[in-house]
This record gives C-alpha cells, structure tokens and sequence, in this order.
C-alpha cells in the first residue's frame, strides 16, 4: 500500500487522463454529448428600387444614386455534430442547426462616370446598410440552447456600371456592386449536468449583379446634356455571399465512478482529508485508472456525485474534487 505522499505524487506525475480508453469503457455506460462544427455560403435574388440625379460636364456625369432592394440571402448549416467516441447510431434529438439571413438592404452612393453618347460607363461607392439576424440551435442528451442576434448595420458599397440611352426619358442598366456590412456574432452556453455552448458568426459581404430600368425627368433646356436630371427605376439580379460558420462544444463534468461497476479494486493510498484513492478496472475494460469510489465520496461530498436516474449508478464531478480519473500503463 502506498503512503498518502505516493499516492499524491502518482496523480501529479501521472500525464495521460482520459483517452480513448478510457472513452470506450464509459460508452458502454453513459452517453457522451456532441459537438462539431459547420459552415455555409448563400445565394439568393434580388429585387428593388433606385432612384437619383446626375449633373453632366461635356463627357463627364456625376451625382448621386440611392436604392433599396429586398433578398433572401440565407447561409443555413444543418448538422455536422460528432462525438468523442464512436455511438451508432446517434442519440436521438441530438441536433445542431445555425442560420444568417440578410432579407434587405440599401445603399446611398456617389457616381462618377464618362459618357459617349448614348452609352455611360461609371463607378460608385458609399454607404451601405442592411439587415442580418442570426440564430442557432444546439442540442444534445436532451439539453437544447437556443441563441438569436438580429440589427441593422451598415457598412460601405463599392461598384460599377454600365447605362445606355433607350431613348431620352428610358435607360437601360447593368451594374455591379460588393457590399460589406461587418460581421454579426453571437455565443451562449448553458449547463444541467451537460454543459454546452456555441458560438456563431455571419460576415455580412456579398457581391450582387443586376439590369435596371430608369425613367428620367431631364431639365428644361438640357438637350446638350441628355444624362443630366433626376431619374427613378426598379432592378432585378441576384446575390451571393453572406460566410456563415458554426461551433458547437459540449463537456460532462461526472464521470461514472460507481463500485459495483468496477473490479480488482486495490486501495494506493488517502488524501489528507481521508478519501481514499483507489486502483482498478471497468467491469467490460482491463484498462487500469486511479481514481475514486463513488460510494465513498457521497459520503464526504454528496454535491459532487450524481445518481443517473435511468440506471441508479452514480458518476463524480471530478473537478469539484480537484483531480482528474488517470490511467496507467500494464
């Protein structure tokens, strides 16, 4: 039998604590709750109006332009859940879900650009702004979290364009744009015997193509300048973007350390307080762990035991005791 020092300077030195080992034995008592991670893009159309003014200079057209268009840009990962050890199948109810939506935005821009008659070539850039909510679902042995973030932000637009004369009061468009609103974040975590937390983000930049119509309402007396004067119009496209990624993590605290599971059980030594640290076996592993009896520590700290209610053994919370379950090698 080892001194209470030995006994103390076998857990210090002892480097490996739970392995796959140690994992496999417990599968065949507990359950192990999930964890993984996922990510997703989106594309989605894009529909909208735009309306402006424009002040013409021999070739040159400047002014400004503002739209706002609706979309369904949503990024959604279902899934991507593993576990520690392998179990077939998996638990029911375990799930995992996250999404990033951005369902509007608008954008208020300068042009500047050079005109050859009929046909405008600009570029543009501004300010951006949008819509993004963001959500997840994580649940496993039978503990659900539920998080959502949804706001307005805003950003920068950038892009180009191509408009060509119709006939005087009717344009025609093609335009680019590439908008960043920043990125939407959000993280929980909860615990009830499991704890599991996820932690979600959405980076809110997409690019979008449409064509447009324009109607425009030119001065009195701006013949010279056919690009000069107000306009307003609708546009189509589609988008793409909107990076979404997801991780889910999970930790249970209590391992199953109940006597009448294991054998060739040897005591090595005490702690200072009188708990006795114990050498043994799983009933279904030959591995060998020092660790604790669960009968005994009910009896010097009940907190730190649970009773599972399917099967009655009992599992110790380890770090409410300041140790870790070792094994060692035979």
């Amino acid at each position: 039998m080892l001194r209470p020092s030995q006994a103390a300077a076998l857990f210090v030195s002892a480097s490996l604590t739970i392995g796959l080992s140690c994992q496999s034995a417990l599968a065949g008592v507990v359950a192990a709750p999930a964890f993984g991670s996922n990510s997703a893009r989106a594309s989605s159309w894009v529909a909208g109006a735009h309306g402006g003014y424009n002040w013409q200079r021999g070739t040159l057209v400047y002014g400004f332009e503002s739209d706002l268009s609706a979309m369904n840009l949503k990024s959604s990962m279902n899934g991507g859940l593993s576990y520690p050890f392998p179990i077939v199948p998996p638990v029911p109810g375990d799930a995992a879900s996250t999404t990033a939506k951005i369902d509007w935005y608008g954008t208020l821009r300068g042009r500047f650009g050079v005109t050859t008659g009929q046909a405008l070539f600009y570029g543009t850039a501004g300010l951006a702004y949008g819509h993004v909510d963001l959500n997840s679902s994580f649940s496993t042995l039978g503990l659900t979290l539920n998080s959502q973030t949804s706001s307005v932000k805003f950003g920068w637009v950038a892009g180009a364009g191509f408009e060509y004369l119709l006939r005087p009061d009717l344009s025609l468009s093609l335009a680019y744009q590439y908008v960043d609103l920043g990125t939407a974040n959000l993280a929980g975590s909860t615990t009830n015997f499991v704890t599991i937390a996820q932690t979600a983000s959405a980076r809110a930049q997409f690019q979008v193509i449409m064509a447009g119509l324009s109607w425009r309402f030119a001065p009195a007396g701006s013949s010279a300048a056919p690009w000069e004067g107000m306009y307003v119009g609708g546009h189509a496209g589609g988008a793409w973007g909107n990076a979404a990624n997801a991780n889910y993590s999970s930790s249970v605290p209590v391992l199953v350390s109940d006597g009448r599971l294991k054998r060739d059980i040897e005591l090595v030594g005490r702690r200072a307080d009188g708990l006795g640290i114990y050498r043994y076996r799983y009933l279904w592993s030959d591995t060998v762990y020092v660790g604790v009896m669960a009968q005994e520590v009910a009896l010097m700290y009940p907190k730190a035991v649970v009773r599972d209610l399917l099967n009655g053994y009992l599992g110790v919370d380890y770090g409410q005791l300041g140790m870790h379950l070792m094994t060692l090698g035979q």
